[in-house]
């Protein structure tokens, strides 16, 4: 269930007009009060994760006998144009999951509900410092939304056991062998496909929908010291220590992209990468075609639907044993909001209270197995039964915060780089492809346009009258191994 967690374009610019207007919407409406009958409409777009929404829904009904939700899930549509036509016809939802990005649009547009009512400092610090920030889930010190996921690396291997078994992958104990480095990757590839006599492979991928080497890329230099998974606001491939878009300088993205050039050389990866989406390269991993996959959590529960439940998963597969690198978060997220033309106002809000609650983000993590929870102490490996989601949950300490421009300007969010054709995801798909020869060159090239367009960026931004530079992106101080500390307050409205 992805959240939005990025310091939107407006975030810090809706002005007090779009405040005032947002309170008279919201203001103007009758009230149900305390106690009274209420029917809530919610829309979600939950598939996998349906059976945890309709036992809270059915818990909290439990608990509020006043209180009716009527669920409508929206995940086969577009949620946001769902959502413009609900408001202009009047009938929006009470309580609705807000598309990603969006939700500084809704506060400029008068459509959701401030929550200053409800969201006090007190219920705020049930949930971790820094959840609740301004430009994410605040605007102009008013709350809009909370968190719901956790923190975790977004991106993980996933090991088919019987195919290691298979080959002999096995330690002495009779657990797989679990690979930490490129050298253990490529050696278990390719006995992989030495005792499957050319019938399995080493490694698989999809490609067709969308680029998947960069996912690759991204989980093996997380932890080389190369900071390549950073919060929002920081054009790819730039690194926060310089200012410099450094994937044509720095080895460890050309010694990667060069080792999975020679995966595909040698024969390890699946011949048919490029004409399968990632759907089908999951149902191809769960049938033992191949014995390695990257993808996220949302893997699993699909896997399970299948009946697959027999393989291990591990994360920042590093170039050798040595961890010099994190996954990196941004403070703050949201996911639902409630609608400023609500009737039931107070009933939202405890339905709202409800869902983002240590109890249901305990049932998340622990009974439906869904991701993390926003609240740490529903993130309790131990008491997970099934090894591989007790695994991602352990994973959670190996993201740290990072640092964000926009939260040291939030001005830096008028800053909006052109899109670069080909970017870096076309690069990876033709050098594999064989249509890219010269990886130096193209990397080279990538840099010199990214430089350029973020310049021509920041120039734009300047001649209307925005205040920003390169040095709001530059954090010549950041330590990689170190949880960034950010410079602003823990709560909104804390002193």
């Amino acid at each position: 269930m992805p959240e939005s967690r990025h310091l939107s374009r407006r975030g810090f610019l809706a002005g007090a007009l779009a405040t005032s207007a947002l309170a008279a919407c919201g203001t103007s409406k009758k009230s149900t009060s305390p106690g009274k009958g209420a029917e809530l409409t919610h829309w979600d777009q939950m598939v996998s994760q349906e059976p945890w929404i309709k036992k809270e829904i059915e818990l909290f009904q439990a608990a509020r006998p006043d209180i009716v939700v009527k669920r409508t899930q929206q995940a086969s549509g577009d949620l946001e144009k769902l959502l413009d036509l609900a408001w202009r016809g009047g009938n929006a939802p009470d309580v609705f999951k807000v598309p990603s990005d969006k939700l500084d649009d809704y506060v400029e547009e008068g459509r959701v509900l401030a929550l200053d009512k409800y969201a006090t400092l007190e219920w705020q610090k049930t949930f971790p410092a820094y959840s609740f920030v301004e430009g994410v889930n605040a605007i102009n010190g008013k709350v809009y939304g909370a968190p719901f996921d956790g923190e975790a690396p977004w991106v993980q291997l996933y090991v088919n056991n019987k195919v290691f078994k298979d080959a002999g992958l096995v330690e002495a104990d009779g657990t797989v062998k679990i690979p930490k480095t490129w050298d253990e990757v490529t050696l278990f590839a390719e006995q992989i496909v030495r005792k499957g006599n050319g019938s399995v492979h080493g490694i698989g991928f999809g490609n067709s929908a969308f680029a998947m080497i960069p996912w690759w890329m991204e989980l093996f230099t997380a932890g080389a010291g190369y900071p390549g998974s950073v919060p929002p606001g920081f054009p790819g491939g730039l690194d926060p220590r310089t200012g410099k878009f450094t994937r044509s300088t720095d080895r460890v993205v050309s010694d990667f992209l060069t080792l999975f050039l020679e995966w595909k050389t040698k024969g390890f990866i699946v011949p048919n990468a490029l004409s399968v989406d990632d759907e089908i390269s999951r149902q191809h991993f769960a049938r033992g075609k191949f014995g390695m996959i990257v993808g996220g959590v949302w893997n699993q529960p699909g896997w399970t639907e299948l009946g697959f439940t027999d393989y291990s998963v591990t994360t920042l597969i590093t170039p050798e044993a040595q961890q010099k690198s994190f996954f990196y978060h941004g403070p703050g997220k949201y996911s639902l909001a409630i609608s400023a033309s609500t009737k039931s106002p107070d009933q939202a809000w405890e339905w709202f209270k409800w869902y983002h609650g240590l109890d249901a983000g305990s049932r998340w993590v622990q009974e439906l197995k869904g991701g993390l929870s926003s609240h740490p102490e529903a993130n309790d490996p131990s008491k997970i039964d099934f090894a591989p989601f007790a695994a991602y949950v352990g994973m959670a300490k190996l993201i740290l915060p990072g640092p964000s421009p926009a939260l040291r300007n939030p001005a830096t969010a008028n800053v909006v780089p052109k899109k670069i054709t080909p970017d870096f995801d076309a690069i990876t798909t033709g050098l594999y492809t064989g249509q890219i020869k010269d990886l130096s060159g193209a990397l080279a090239k990538l840099a010199e346009e990214q430089e350029r367009v973020f310049t021509e960026a920041l120039d734009k931004a300047k001649k209307k009258g925005h205040k920003v530079s390169l040095d709001d992106y530059v954090f010549a101080d950041w330590d990689l191994t170190k949880p960034y500390k950010w410079d602003i307050p823990e709560y909104i409205g804390a002193k």
